[in-house]
C-alpha cells in the first residue's frame, strides 16, 4: 500500500509541475488551485498514508486554493 501512496504523491507532483509549465497564462485563481492541489495531496498522503487520503487531500486543497486565489 505504501507503494500506491508514493506513486499517487509522485503523480500529484508531476501534475503540479506540468501545470506550472503554463503558469504565465493562468489566472491567480487557477494558480491557487494548482498549488492547493499539490499541497493537499502531499498533506493527505502524509497524514493518512492511503491513496484515498491523498485524493481527498488533493480535492480539498484544490477547493481551498481556488477560493484563496479568488481573493488575490
Amino acid at each position: 500500500m505504501k507503494l500506491m501512496t508514493k506513486m499517487a504523491s509522485l503523480f500529484a507532483i508531476v501534475a503540479v509541475v506540468t501545470a506550472c509549465s503554463t503558469w504565465d497564462g493562468m489566472s491567480s485563481k487557477e494558480k491557487g488551485m494548482v498549488i492547493g492541489t499539490g499541497a493537499g495531496a502531499v498533506a493527505g498522503a502524509a497524514v493518512t498514508d492511503t491513496i484515498l487520503g491523498t485524493g481527498i487531500g488533493a480535492a480539498v486543497g484544490g477547493v481551498i486554493g481556488n477560493e484563496v486565489g479568488k481573493a488575490l
